[in-house]
């Protein structure tokens, strides 16, 4: 299933793709696409559903965030080999961990801040796995019955702020706008193996980023039995699992964002987000 929330920011309602793509509403079966909709006997009910008995939402509404409530979303730093060696990094023994505000969740459409300040805005495609039951101490080969399913996320990181300003990465991640996700949560079911999918990133029709999950260090399972020893993962929370090379700080020169620029961006399986940035 592909499952999205539609509507005005801050009044989105649930709702899924049919097969020719249309939105149909689900306010009628869940309140919202979040951690309670993602349990697994919640999407066992959904897939028993005939989409063509729901109400059909008419044109072409905004799409919001396609997950509700997130608790926390989990990042992992130089997660792809191919993008440590394009900064000039050790490849990690384990997997970095930082964490992104939740109030930098976005729409996939909806437009990117520059910062007050900022000289330094990134791009970074992200796989992102969203979590469908509680994980604590799980162990690898049991992690992906705790996966609800996938989205894009866009780890847009304010390199200053990130590197210069002290402390942890987080200062430089968690922007209002910072983590635009969707367009839509694909569940586990449609993505055989979340650690071969092709992803891309270009900025006004330049790709800068055309890599693949399979660069990987660290694979899905692993994250997910990983940080359940660290901390515990509940339903809706997210784990964005690094980026591949092709990133603004790894050209030669540098490039970063400026306003009134078009990111677009995506992964196989997945949809795209278009997205353009404005100053804050």
């Amino acid at each position: 299933m592909k499952l999205v929330r539609y509507g005005p920011r801050g009044r989105e309602k649930p709702g899924l793709l049919d097969a020719g793509g249309a939105i149909r509403d689900l306010s009628g079966i869940v309140a919202d696409i979040d951690g309670k909709t993602l349990a697994p006997e919640s999407l066992e009910r959904l897939r028993g559903l005939d989409p063509e008995s729901l109400p059909r939402v008419p044109g072409e509404p905004r799409l919001g965030p396609c997950v509700a409530g997130v608790g926390k979303i989990v990042a992992i730093g130089l997660n792809y080999s191919d993008h440590a060696a394009e900064t000039g990094a050790e490849v990690p023994k384990e997997p970095i961990t930082f964490m992104k505000a939740t109030t930098a969740i976005t729409g996939p459409w909806d437009e990117v801040e520059i910062p007050r300040g900022s000289e330094r805005t990134d791009w970074e495609v992200e796989l992102a796995v969203v979590i469908g039951s509680t994980a604590k101490y799980v162990a690898e080969e049991e992690a992906m019955a705790h996966v609800a399913g996938y989205c894009i996320l866009n780890d847009v990181s304010e390199r200053d702020f990130q590197m210069n300003h002290c402390g942890q990465w987080v200062k430089g991640k968690s922007h209002d706008t910072f983590a635009p996700i969707g367009p839509w949560l694909v569940t586990r079911d449609e993505i055989p193996d979340p650690n071969d999918l092709a992803m891309w990133l270009e900025v006004d029709g330049k790709r800068y980023q055309d890599g693949s999950t399979r660069t990987m260090i660290f694979k899905v399972p692993y994250l997910v039995s990983y940080l359940s020893r660290f901390m515990r993962l509940e339903p809706g929370d997210i784990i964005a699992t690094g980026t591949p090379p092709g990133v603004g700080l790894g050209q030669k020169p540098p490039v970063f964002l400026k306003p009134g620029q078009t990111m677009r961006l995506g992964i196989a399986g997945l949809g795209e987000q278009r997205l353009v940035t404005v100053a804050a």
